[in-house]
């Protein structure tokens, strides 16, 4: 997959996972995001579902999948991120 390819699959990803969590982070925060939730969401459908390669190009599985795993990103970081009370 090219890097136009990442880049367009990132920023729709990103987006859809931010409309699901209620949060922004701007045009280029979603592209990181929907990149690295692309790289996490493959590695889970390898590991759990034997799916060789789930982010393959600009479709809709590839969508889904980075969406799934920028999700579980924002969900994990807001874990840990979380302010907490005194």
């Amino acid at each position: 997959m090219g890097v136009l390819s990442w880049i367009i699959v990132g920023l729709i990803a990103g987006w859809l996972a931010t409309q699901v969590m209620r949060g922004g982070y701007g045009l280029v925060g979603d592209i990181i995001l929907g990149i690295i939730g692309g790289l996490v969401g493959g590695y889970i459908a390898g590991t759990l579902f034997g799916v060789t390669d789930a982010v393959n190009g600009i479709n809709v599985t590839s969508i889904l999948v980075a969406a799934v795993g920028a999700i579980i990103l924002i969900a994990v970081s807001r874990m840990f991120l979380r302010p907490r009370r005194a």
